[in-house]
């Protein structure tokens, strides 16, 4: 099962449209994960008719229209992994015991807000996964997207992806 995780797309607030070469994952995706902060529901609209899955939340620049449709948290089984999706998480320091407290009964933690890519494991086992932004990269070299795949149980392959600079 290929996994598309992503965050913090701004759209049309930081770029006009998702770039290319994530719409070109999007379309490779089995299942997608967006951890927040979509600005406009028309990106929302776009990914639920072009994936066959799609698990979302709302985040901090989400209005009503987006909250009204997603949850501030979402959790979904897959091939037997547990995976939660959240946009905030709070500081970098302590990150990972403040999860692994708040989601003990859950194999994989996607965030976002920050911008700033993430993967790390809790020292009880939950791997947390931010996949940074696609269209604005803050304070970070490149913009970014996470794919992974879920295979017998296990999710492999986490590869960060690094988006060349808008023209």
């Amino acid at each position: 099962m290929r996994l598309l995780l992503i965050s913090d797309t701004h759209v049309p607030k930081r770029a006009r449209h998702l770039p290319a070469p994530l719409l070109d994952a999007v379309d490779a995706a089995d299942v997608i994960f967006h951890a927040g902060d979509w600005v406009d529901t028309a990106t929302l609209d776009l990914l639920a008719d072009r994936s066959p899955r799609l698990v979302g939340v709302y985040g901090n620049n989400d209005g009503p229209a987006l909250r009204a449709r997603l949850p501030e948290v979402a959790q979904v089984e897959l091939q037997g992994v547990r995976f939660a999706v959240v946009h905030e998480t709070g500081a970098a320091a302590g990150r990972e015991q403040r999860c692994e407290a708040r989601f003990p009964e859950v194999d994989v933690l996607v965030f976002g807000h920050s911008h700033i890519p993430w993967d790390s494991t809790a020292p009880g086992g939950l791997r947390l996964l931010n996949p940074g932004s696609p269209t604005d990269r803050r304070r970070q070299p490149f913009a970014t997207y996470l794919t992974a795949r879920l295979a017998e149980g296990r999710l492999t392959e986490v590869t960060l992806h690094r988006l060349p600079p808008r023209g």
